[in-house]
């Protein structure tokens, strides 16, 4: 299958950007499309990380505020994963550890890569690394609720993270019930429960 870019124009450019993409594409007959345009946003390359330790399991969530998500069932302050853009000059695992000590405080014992996958293709050209993070959560001091004590992210990104330890089982109820609904946190979630149920982890 082939497509043809005839041209691409830069609407905005700003913290993001946005493209208006002018292209054809060949259907799966094989004719080719009329020229069509697109408007698509240009976020760049993340990276998602989910932190767990297998002999206690638990995991490491984190909570932040997100403005796309003032719709949200419970409000934008959302469950998530450690993550983070891909600078210029960096790994998908660079970003992984970098990442994890920022917005968790976390110091990663082994990396594992799961999948990279595309947000929203047909909108957006951001695509996510997703991995999971082995860490010991017994040097992780909580209180009762697994609340990990202080303040973490940067400060000249207003970031205003929470951490929080979790048990892997309240972590997959949390994303049943409708409680943790950003796409990394489910994908990664029921990723590491079918590692487990396959008996890899």
């Amino acid at each position: 299958m082939r497509f043809d870019l005839l041209a691409n124009e830069t609407l905005y450019r700003g913290f993001f950007s946005l493209q208006r993409y002018r292209l054809r594409f060949e259907y799966f007959d094989g004719s080719w499309s009329e020229p069509i345009e697109r408007e698509i946003f240009e976020r760049g390359h993340a990276v998602a990380v989910l932190p767990y330790d297998p002999e206690r399991g638990e995991v490491v969530l984190i909570e932040q505020f997100r403005p796309g998500a003032l719709d949200a069932p419970a409000g934008p302050w959302l469950a998530e994963i450690v993550a983070g853009m891909i600078e210029p000059g960096e790994s998908a695992e660079d970003v992984a550890r970098r990442e994890s000590d920022e917005e968790a405080g976390l110091a990663i014992d082994e990396l594992y890569p799961l999948t990279r996958y595309w947000v929203s293709p047909g909108g957006s050209t951001e695509s996510i690394y997703l991995f999971l993070a082995r860490v010991n959560t017994g040097q992780i001091d909580r209180d009762g609720d697994g609340l990990v004590d202080g303040r973490f992210g940067l400060d000249h990104e207003h970031e205003d993270i929470r951490v929080r330890v979790v048990p892997i089982e309240q972590a997959l109820a949390d994303v049943e019930g409708g409680r943790i609904v950003a796409a990394a946190p489910v994908i990664a979630l029921l990723w590491l429960d079918r590692l487990r149920l396959q008996g890899k982890l």
